[in-house]
This record gives C-alpha cells, structure tokens and sequence, in this order.
C-alpha cells in the first residue's frame, strides 16, 4: 500500500488527442481504499493502491496527477463524486466491475466474493464476465472490512495479524453472541477479561463473518471458479474457513485489492473501442 504526503490540490493531466499511446484506466474509490490500474490494450501498465482516508478526491487525484488517459473509468462507493469532480468520464457499478476483472484474471471464474471495508459482495458471473445474479450488504458493518478492524483493535492487534492469530488458536472457536460492532466488541473485552483464550475469541470472530456471508454466498450459487477479492481476501484464516464451510477451493489473486479498479479500466478500453 502506498501512502504518503499529498500536495494540495494536485493538477490532473487531460487526456490529449495526440497521445495515442496514453493507456486507459480504472479508479476504484472504496471507503478504506482507493485502487488504480492502468491499462494499454494488452495488460496492466501501472497498479497502485492508496488509503481512502478523509478526502478521497484529493487522494484519488494524487494517483492520476499529471497522467493523461485515452478514457478513466471509475467504480466504487466514491464513483460518483469522482465523475462530479471530473476525476472520470464514466462510472460503473463496483458489480459490473468486479465480475470483469475477475473474469478477465480467470476466464472459468463463477462466483466471486469480494468483502470490503463497509460492504460485502457475492456475484455469480456468466461468460464473458456478465453478471447472472448478486447480493450485496452495504447496511451492516456486521461481516465486513470495518467489522474485522474494529473486533482486531479490541483485542490490542493490527487487522493484518489478526487472521494468523487466529488461525493459530487450539481448540473450537468461541462463538460470539452478537454481530452488531458494538455489541461484539463489548462481549470480546468481556471474554477476555474472563480469561478467555484470544486466540479462540479471534477464532470465533472470523467464524462470525463466514456464517453470516456464507448463507449471502449460498443463495448466489457456489461455482466453480471461486474468487475471493477485495482486501480481506489476504486475510489466512478466512480464506480457510470459507474454502471449509463451502467446501470449495478458493482462487485468491496476487493483488486481490485491485479487481475492482481492473474491471473498470477494462470497461473504459472496451468502451472506448465501440464508440
């Protein structure tokens, strides 16, 4: 992840005529992340991935200043603020633009689960990349990104060693009553303060998150391929409890983080072909 200091208001280059070679690009502005991918017509040019942070035009800008592209395609929760600040010509759904990327990483691709910061995701994907059917939980932190922060920072730990705690504990998992973040945390400190193992109650946490996306998952349809993406997809512990309580192997790209910004950049070429 790339994060540093951003001068105020940086200038974006304009997409000029006589840069035929300018490539096309995708900017996905997720609540805990911003992703861009550059795109030349055969591959990826240029792939980076910075914090959302408090204002995400300045941080989306900070990506694209002075690049100019033949077409910016943006997805995400932030993509209408980036057409309305003129950060991007177009926008797609982050639906749309996850079942393309995932499918141009894996042309068999069936289903793909993408848990974000404040959304999960689940999408059956048809040839093509098109998108058969999906269900999506934006009301809820229950299950998501936030979710699994905020329940790490409750037992004193970065989210990035959360899941190999977890995935480190003996014994059952100990189940947690509530899903609500408040309430979760709550019973952690409770748990802990009684001497439970943390690793058990991390454990428990992450059992949690996959029953309440697991039955998500189920009404889409496990299919083979299944791509796990977004973020959390690096987190060990549950890629193993998904790939167990599906009973399926999970594909995790190399970059799961950059899907989303993929798809979109890949729409952003194909678009700019047909015009």
């Amino acid at each position: 992840m790339v994060v540093g200091g951003l001068d105020p208001e940086p200038r974006v280059a304009a997409p000029s005529e006589s840069n035929a070679q300018a490539p096309y690009a995708g900017l996905d502005i997720g609540s805990r992340t911003i992703a861009l991918v550059e795109w030349d017509g055969a591959g990826i040019v240029r792939a980076r991935v910075v914090d959302t942070g408090t204002d995400p035009v300045r941080n989306a800008r900070s990506l694209i200043e002075e690049r100019g592209y033949r077409r910016l395609v943006a997805t995400g929760y932030g993509r209408h603020l980036a057409a309305e600040r003129e950060l991007a010509g177009e926008v797609i759904s982050e639906i749309k633009a996850y079942g393309l990327g995932a499918h141009h990483l894996y042309a068999d691709v069936g289903t793909v689960l993408d848990i974000g910061g404040q959304d999960s995701k689940v999408i059956r994907i048809g040839p093509k990349g098109r998108v058969l059917r999906f269900e999506m939980n934006d009301r809820c932190a229950a299950g998501t990104g936030r979710f699994l922060e905020n329940m790490a920072h409750a037992l004193g730990m970065t989210v990035e060693d959360f899941g190999p705690h977890a995935l480190s504990a003996n014994g059952q998992p100990i189940r947690i009553s509530s899903m609500c973040t408040v309430f979760a945390e709550s019973e952690v400190v409770s748990l802990i303060a009684r001497g439970e193992d943390s690793r058990r109650v991390a454990l428990g946490l992450h059992q949690a998150i996959v029953d309440r996306v697991g039955g998500m998952i189920r009404r889409v349809g496990v299919q083979d391929r299944f791509v796990f993406a977004g973020g959390v997809a690096l987190n060990p512990c549950l890629q193993r409890l998904f790939s167990q309580a599906l009973d399926v192997a999970l594909t995790v790209p190399d970059d799961p983080q950059i899907v989303g910004a993929l798809g979109a950049a890949l729409h952003a070429a194909t678009g700019a072909r047909e015009a």
